[in-house]
């Protein structure tokens, strides 16, 4: 669907995917692995664009949801890659990622290579907070992965923010098993001084209007 003239999302990719669409195609996330074909598809159906318009992919964080189809992208559009400097060696594949340390946690470590391994990418571009690309303000929001960052884009007054938060159509609250909860805090607080109009998150739909007040809020509420 179209959010705002464009800046697009793809379903059913299990994790929100999302596409600017300006001279070039910036993608935002790619979802669980085995989808690229319908993000290209969306590309060439909705578009009118070819995957080689693609010039940019950037990774909010290296969980699989999002970084599912990173590698599959990037060798059919020639793309670059960009995550977090801090991310980057666990997309690539040379660290083990850290699971939260919970059941869950354990539960994650077992099955998710299992049932939905991907392949490794190697990062093109090692971003770090205030760094822009595409167009994008990099913000360093660590907590939910130590690399974790959401992307500002002034042209829209959006804020992709990754799992550092999401909104489920009643209420905003924040992504699911962090790494480190009070770095999770600090990093929403960092957000809360932004204003913008539309939040966009990992999962769950956008937040508008004045989606920066409603941020705001939520963040005086934390300890």
């Amino acid at each position: 669907m179209e959010i705002v003239p464009g800046i697009h999302q793809v379903d059913g990719v299990n994790g929100n995917c999302f596409i600017i669409v300006r001279d070039e195609l910036t993608l935002i996330d790619t979802g669980m692995p085995k989808n690229s074909a319908k993000i290209v598809k969306y590309i060439q159906d909705i578009l009118k664009r070819k995957p080689s318009d693609i010039k940019t992919i950037v990774l909010t964080h290296f969980h699989i949801d999002h970084v599912g189809n990173a590698s599959d992208l990037k060798k059919l559009s020639g793309a670059k890659v960009a995550i977090h400097e801090a991310d980057a060696d666990y997309v690539a594949g040379r660290k083990t990622q850290p699971v939260p340390k919970s059941v869950v946690g354990m539960l994650m470590k077992v099955l998710i290579p299992l049932f939905f391994g991907s392949r490794p990418v190697e990062p093109d571009i090692k971003l770090n907070d205030g760094d822009t690309i595409a167009g994008l303000t990099t913000i360093h929001t660590p907590g939910h992965t130590p690399g974790s960052i959401c992307l500002f884009d002034p042209a829209s007054k959006i804020l992709f923010v990754g799992d550092l938060l999401r909104f489920n159509g009643s209420k905003i609250e924040m992504g699911p098993l962090p790494l480190d909860t009070g770095e999770v805090h600090q990093s929403i607080s960092k957000i809360a001084a932004i204003d913008f109009d539309i939040m966009l998150s990992g999962h769950g739909i956008p937040l508008r209007p004045d989606a920066s007040v409603t941020v705001r809020e939520f963040a005086k509420s934390l300890p």
